[in-house]
């Protein structure tokens, strides 16, 4: 019940870009690391650039190939010839210390210090055209340092159903917005590196993606970096203004997230009791609903009326969260191959390791 009043709150506080908005013609930077994303990077820019046309002053799209073995170099070659807007960066070695993408972030914000504001996006998302306009107005409006328009996420088979809407659930059920918005406390920061905008001095103030070198979580290491620094930001529903496909099919999630759920919790005793705490509250009341319990009913309906909610304000499919105790079960295995995974040493995404070696 405390986590679906939470969510009623959170819904009254929740902000969101606002598709009139309407902002000064400062510089913009739109960056886009890109790794063997020949089948997603073309349609992504096609929308970038449509954004881009919407903005009042320059624009300059950066684009850095970080090693792509796929064919992506040349569909961005294609892309960028007779746009002038679009410039293609090849990625440096990744130095002793640093990540693959921590490093292609800081060398895209490198070549891009002259704008007012940079905006990281993955090239699995897709921009609506008022996107760009609406997500600085928002940073601007709001005087946040940084802000993350969580899309609306697109999702397939069954695997996907179960897991993907965890992604906003988790966060609208357990942050209180408005005093992660104001905290610099690290342990009330939520972030999403699929759409992120950050003023460009708070960015160097916060030390960029230097200061997350090591993070595989960069998105939500570099708003606790830019919180450490004065700055201010927070997570927003943004599925009026983008959307994102992140994994195509049962194995694509379960390989994204054994990549990275193993750091969401900061150790594997983290992991363990987070996890317990969520099927505690999102199992247990249903096994006990069947057996007759009052409670327990309760208890479930109030973890689907908390999902649906989200799934509601989100752009989400509302009955699925009947099947919440299942996404939670599911969870929890993924939670688990992660952290298995890493005590292995077998975590790489994209052929790189995602930790760097001690």
């Amino acid at each position: 019940m405390a986590s679906l009043g939470l969510t009623l709150d959170n819904l009254r506080r929740l902000r969101a870009p606002d598709p009139d908005a309407t902002v000064a013609p400062d510089p913009l930077a739109v960056l886009l690391p890109v790794r063997d994303e020949v089948d997603a990077v073309a349609s992504c820019l096609v929308a970038v650039r449509a954004a881009a046309d919407r903005w009042p002053g320059p624009v300059r799209v950066l684009v850095l190939d970080d090693g792509s073995t796929d064919g992506t170099r040349a569909v961005l070659d294609r892309l960028a010839a007779g746009d002038p807007r679009l410039e293609v960066l090849a990625g440096e070695p990744t130095p002793p210390g640093w990540l693959g993408k921590p490093w292609a972030c800081h060398q895209l914000a490198r070549a891009a210090a002259d704008a007012a504001v940079l905006v990281f996006v993955d090239a699995d998302v897709r921009l609506a055209p008022h996107a760009l306009v609406a997500t600085v107005a928002l940073l601007r409006t709001t005087g946040l340092d940084l802000v993350c328009p969580y899309p609306r996420q697109e999702v397939g088979g069954v695997g996907e159903r179960l897991v993907q809407p965890l992604l906003q659930w988790s966060w609208m059920s357990t942050l209180p917005l408005g005093l992660a918005e104001t905290s610099p406390r690290p342990s009330l920061a939520a972030a999403n590196g699929q759409l992120l905008a950050v003023d460009t001095g708070a960015y160097a103030r916060s030390g960029g993606h230097g200061a997350v070198r090591g993070d595989v979580l960069e998105d939500i290491g570099l708003l606790r970096a830019v919180k450490r620094a004065g700055g201010r930001g927070v997570v927003a529903e943004g599925s009026a203004v983008a959307t994102c496909r992140m994994y195509d099919g049962w194995p694509a999630v379960r390989a994204g997230y054994r990549k990275s759920l193993w750091a969401a919790f900061g150790s594997p005793a983290g992991a363990g009791a987070v996890t317990a705490l969520f099927a505690l509250a999102y199992v247990v009341p249903p096994v006990a609903a069947l057996r007759g319990s009052r409670a327990g009913l309760v208890g479930y309906a109030a973890g689907v009326a908390s999902r649906a909610l989200v799934a509601r304000r989100t752009g989400g499919r509302v009955a699925d969260a009947l099947a919440h105790p299942a996404s939670v079960v599911a969870f929890g295995a993924l939670t688990a191959d992660s952290v298995v995974g890493r005590r292995r040493g077998l975590l790489r995404w994209k052929g790189r390791p995602v930790e760097v070696p001690a």
